[in-house]
């Protein structure tokens, strides 16, 4: 992309974000907080990312471990970029959560599905970073495809009450999920976010949370506003910003 590129794309998709919350039904504004943009720069050069974060992106995220080491760690970001936000949005093996930990400016692990990976990351956290918290999503398998991963939402209130009562160095900040990429919106809402509303209720009841302190994280560069709409607070958004993956070959 040429050089003012992504920050033109960057100020469209803020745009977008903002009309789709002005947009939300009353019920949804009063349980949901204003949407967070989280900018995808997996693939992407740092110098993408430096250019977004000039234009006052904060949040980025990362599918792969080793990307999210290399650009958390990378001295020109950490120059240009102080204040920068980094959530791991890919899947984790549980030999990988130290290095993740102790990537310098992470805010969120978006993608804890099991309890045994809640209690690892909990045990790194206390090694490794003393008494901090470390906030992170629930990755909820709403579509019932194999092929993703995340908890199926009848266990979902299980897993919850695991990291509430047990993993005191995490901070519950949401639910999470990917859902299916073709659905057709003509034919109604995107059932697999349906579901993970009502995951959003049942994991409040269970743990004895209001549903605006248990955000939702869904909704990607193909259906982000449609996710706000029905109660999205954070989005993550990568090829409609930085332009078509680039994947070695």
């Amino acid at each position: 992309m040429a050089d003012g590129e992504v920050a033109k794309a960057l100020l469209s998709v803020l745009e977008r974000i903002s009309a789709a919350s002005i947009a939300r039904s009353q019920d949804v504004v009063s349980i949901c907080s204003k949407p967070r943009l989280v900018a995808v720069s997996k693939t992407k050069p740092k110098d993408m990312i430096i250019e977004a974060y000039n234009a006052g992106q904060r949040h980025f995220g990362e599918n792969y471990v080793q990307e999210l080491v290399e650009k958390s760690n990378d001295e020109m970001i950490q120059s240009n970029c102080p204040d920068i936000r980094w959530h791991m949005i890919g899947p984790i093996q549980s030999n990988k959560v130290k290095k993740i930990i102790e990537s310098p400016n992470l805010y969120c692990i978006e993608t804890v599905h099991n309890a045994k990976l809640a209690t690892t990351i909990n045990n790194a956290v206390k090694k490794f970073l003393g008494d901090k918290k470390l906030k992170v999503f629930l990755q909820v398998n709403t579509s019932g495809e194999e092929n993703k991963s995340g908890i199926s939402p009848d266990k979902v209130g299980e897993l919850a009450t695991h990291v509430v009562e047990t993993c005191s160095n995490l901070e519950l900040l949401g639910l999470m999920t990917i859902g299916a990429f073709d659905h057709d919106l003509s034919k109604g809402p995107n059932p697999d976010f349906q579901t993970l509303l009502k995951c959003q209720a049942g994991v409040c009841e269970t743990v004895c949370k209001e549903p605006q302190d248990l955000e939702l994280s869904m909704g990607m560069s193909n259906d982000f506003e449609h996710a706000i709409l029905v109660g999205s607070s954070n989005v993550r958004v990568g090829s409609t910003i930085f332009g078509a993956r680039e994947y070695k070959k």
